[in-house]
């Protein structure tokens, strides 16, 4: 039976680095190299870590909790030695190691066992094609989740990593900017564990998972060994034999104080996490009656299920729910914003299907008004006049002759059997009534004048 272990190394969402009061900020399009260091994060000779950034420990713990892991009372942080040109200082500080107590330990997420949750500083970045490094990097505060190899083939894993990247998003813990980055641990029956490093999307987790079964079934491997990724040739390749403890000489760090984790912070910590993406679905489907796929959508981002639960409480919910699947998501995708980055009050989203609802305006006008919040809304109530719309047949009649006046050749194929030409005709009316026009009796108007 095939054997695959998970550990996944996510950026933790904090202000400033691990050891130094630089901003944590890297990896951005825009941003300089070598702007956010100082002499602690460069190794500058004599320069002496800070305390733990105490937000990146409280992040951790909020993680391990979700992951069900229990949470030890102190950690005690060890250098791990190895010689790289990313790392300036010649050895990494972790609360890993043979000597190491992790955050969290013994967890299970989904079904599948959590060995440990740890807390650690990433290196600088380093091209070995340039030879050039950015420390903006150096410091920053990483998560390593450990997971047993409780996994069997690649979808449960990509299932899994789905699950736990959208659960991780509820908590705002990790720059979901920066991704996650997985090393992948695969055995098969009678050969040894092969560690394959930094892959770094879900379509190449997948990808180095599929063809590292095929190899290892052709080439059973006889030592621990680890890989790297070919994106390009779709393939593994030999790196080194796998590293044991004593390779990264771990030692206890003289610089750093053990840190207590007294059972009140925890709780603290614990109370104020969110339901899990699997507990809102169960949640609404149940209690709103709502379609799973819906509810799917609804629960992948915490403040969008959020804002459904404020608006689902006094509006139809069917309409609240297509209204916040489809035409909301539409708009933020379509500005490429996040929810949270735009000033929507649910009141007046409410307001918005309520004036649907009743036939005060159209669809077609209460979608305009909803594009037109890309920074932030505001009462539709107020302008209902400038808004409202128009049922009145004699005025849609103006509006058709109109039409039918200025577009003869539209008329003229639609009488010689292009049924298409009255959506045109329509859209051209809908146009004229800045969309306020009821969209049926536009059409009865329009079939009954064209006869």
């Amino acid at each position: 039976m095939v054997k695959i272990g998970v550990e996944i190394h996510g950026y933790i969402l904090t202000k400033e680095k691990l050891f130094c009061s630089c901003k944590s900020e890297h990896g951005l399009k825009n941003s300089k190299p070598n702007t956010n260091i100082c002499p602690i994060c460069t190794a500058q000779p004599g320069a002496k870590p800070l305390l733990p950034n105490k937000t990146a420990i409280d992040k951790v713990i909020q993680i391990a909790l979700i992951l069900g892991c229990k949470i030890n009372e102190k950690l005690v942080w060890q250098r791990k030695h190895y010689d790289w040109p990313d790392l300036p200082k010649g050895y990494q500080n972790t609360i890993s190691g043979p000597y190491a107590i992790p955050v969290g330990i013994n967890g299970n997420f989904l079904g599948i066992g959590i060995e440990e949750a740890h807390l650690e500083e990433d290196p600088a970045a380093w091209n070995p094609k340039t030879g050039e490094i950015d420390y903006n990097r150096s410091g920053v505060p990483l998560i390593e989740i450990v997971t047993k190899p409780d996994f069997k083939d690649s979808e449960q894993v990509i299932l899994w990593l789905k699950q736990l990247i959208t659960t991780l998003g509820y908590i705002k813990a990790i720059d979901k900017k920066l991704g996650i980055k997985a090393d992948i641990n695969i055995s098969i029956p009678k050969g040894e564990r092969i560690e394959i490093k930094n892959v770094n999307s879900l379509k190449n987790i997948k990808n180095v998972i599929e063809h590292e079964i095929q190899r290892q079934k052709k080439e059973l491997p006889k030592m621990q060994e680890t890989r790297m990724y070919d994106e390009n040739k779709g393939i593994t390749i030999r790196m080194r034999t796998k590293e044991q403890a004593q390779d990264y000489r771990f030692i206890s760090e003289p610089d750093l104080p053990i840190i207590k984790i007294d059972s009140k912070r925890v709780k603290k910590i614990q109370s104020n996490l969110p339901e899990t993406p699997h507990e809102k679905l169960n949640k609404i489907i149940k209690k709103y009656k709502i379609e799973k796929k819906s509810a799917e959508i609804l629960t992948k981002k915490l403040e969008i299920v959020e804002f459904f639960e404020i608006i689902i409480q006094k509006t139809n919910p069917k309409l609240a729910v297509r209204w916040v699947t489809e035409e909301l998501l539409s708009v933020l995708n379509y500005n490429k914003k996040e929810l949270e980055e735009v000033e929507i009050n649910p009141e007046h989203f409410i307001e918005l299907l309520k004036l649907i609802e009743n036939n005060t305006i159209t669809e077609l006008k209460a979608k305009d008004i909803l594009r037109s919040w890309k920074e932030k809304s505001s009462s539709p109530k107020q302008k209902i006049e400038k808004h409202s719309q128009i049922s009145d047949t004699k005025e849609i009649e103006k509006f058709a002759a109109k039409v039918i006046q200025e577009n003869k050749k539209a008329v003229e194929d639609y009488k010689s059997g292009k049924k298409e030409s009255l959506n045109f005709l329509v859209g051209q009316v809908m146009k004229l009534s800045n969309k306020r026009a009821d969209f049926e009796i536009v059409r009865k108007v329009l079939e009954k004048v064209l006869r």
